[in-house]
């Protein structure tokens, strides 16, 4: 009785009065959502979807392939359902090794670490090349997790117009000690691509660095699939880090960093997200080392992923949609208004067809999108009937007259 009695005083607050709700102000960020047409909710899929899906990273088709599910059930069999600790402890297996030597090998660089996810990677990799003293310039344009990473880093960071070189130029010039130029290679939203060499040549003009984020990249662009630094012809110099995710075509879990060794060896001692994080699991592990290997068997993968891409942009623009051009596996496809993205996205639902659907806060530029991922494993008879159901459901506004 007296324990009931000090828990009803507890909760009364002083005086007997009752405390004020901390949460409060989360109803009015609610209710804002609502009215902005910005509620987002989960969705969760069955293994056993007959929808034509276009809105999955799983750029080549490899996430059920036999052989990607099969390394990962090998790997949990043998290794166990967890890494059981940090890289530095219990964490690291062979199969660590074995994905960073070969992903270094495949991608062109020296070196490699991988981390629990993409997003672990770019904070890992900006944080520890971005020190107190550095510059850290960021494109308009790039990944929450490159932008995390430069709020994360002591470095001064200067955000510079998208994809413009002269705005990295006029950011870097004055600037005395460490400097670094952040981009994605391939950008999210629209699936344009940075112009990656220039950029390199004004970091070497004033002794930076390069990290770019080749997320959307790796398995579309490059010989074979190798990503973008290697299609820039950056893949594995002395000033360029490239960072990666293990979820998009590789179809399975997890990021790594790539670049010089001295730079890996750099993050293994000072990168947060590397050092107290847990490793990797090992069928995700697993799963993308079978991913890589038969990536490296079947180069066409890459080239059929990027002939998808186009089909859809040239279909949907010749339809009167206004598209995005491309440079890798990502179609963006603009809406009249965030209401309406998401009544078309649910259209198309209904229709059989799985699109992405874009709104502010994610699309820095405030325009609302469907956002497509062609794959490389599409037959024709799907592209068409995809672009049939986009342009069947289009909100009126969407199409140009």
């Amino acid at each position: 009785m007296h324990r009931q009695e000090t828990d009803d005083r507890t909760a009364a607050g002083p005086a007997g009065e009752p405390h004020r709700d901390p949460f409060a102000w989360l109803d009015d960020q609610a209710e804002r959502r609502r009215a902005a047409g910005l509620v987002r909710t989960l969705r969760p899929r069955t293994a056993d979807s007959d929808l034509l899906d276009l809105a999955s990273n799983d750029y080549l088709g490899l996430a059920l392939h036999p052989e990607v599910t099969g390394g990962a059930a090998a790997a949990a069999h043998r290794w166990g359902g967890g890494a059981t600790g940090s890289r530095l402890v219990t964490g690291t297996t062979a199969l660590h090794t074995e994905l960073e030597r070969e992903l270094a090998e495949f991608c062109g660089f020296e070196a490699a670490l991988v981390l629990s996810s993409g997003y672990a990677a770019n904070l890992a990799a900006v944080t520890a090349l971005g020190p107190h003293g550095g510059l850290i310039v960021s494109d308009a344009g790039n990944h929450a997790s490159l932008i995390d990473g430069c709020r994360l880093a002591r470095a001064t960071t200067s955000v510079v117009a998208h994809a413009d070189p002269d705005a990295a130029r006029k950011a870097f010039d004055g600037h005395e000690g460490p400097a670094v130029a952040v981009t994605d290679a391939v950008f999210s939203v629209d699936g344009d691509a940075a112009p990656l060499p220039e950029l390199a040549a004004v970091c070497r003009s004033f002794g930076a660095a390069l990290i770019l984020d080749d997320a959307h990249g790796l398995g579309v662009l490059g010989d074979g699939g190798r990503g973008a630094a290697h299609a820039a012809g950056l893949a594995g110099a002395p000033d360029v880090v490239a960072t990666l995710t293990l979820s998009k075509s590789l179809g399975s879990q997890g990021g790594a960093v790539l670049g010089p060794a001295r730079v890996i060896e750099h993050l293994v001692n000072t990168a947060r997200t590397f050092i107290f994080d847990t490793g990797l699991a090992p069928a995700a592990t697993g799963a993308a080392l079978a991913a890589l290997r038969l990536i490296r068997r079947e180069p066409r993968r890459a080239a059929r992923a990027r002939e998808v891409a186009s089909a859809l942009h040239t279909r949907l623009t010749a339809a009167g949609l206004t598209t995005v051009r491309p440079d890798a596996a990502v179609v963006s496809v603009h809406a009249p208004t965030p209401d309406e993205a998401v009544r078309w996205a649910t259209d198309c639902r209904s229709a059989g067809l799985v699109v992405g659907c874009f709104r502010p806060p994610s699309v820095p530029d405030g325009i609302s999108r469907l956002r497509l991922t062609a794959r490389a494993d599409l037959t024709e008879a799907q592209v068409t009937d995809a672009v049939h159901t986009i342009v069947r459901t289009a909100p009126a506004g969407a199409l140009r007259g």
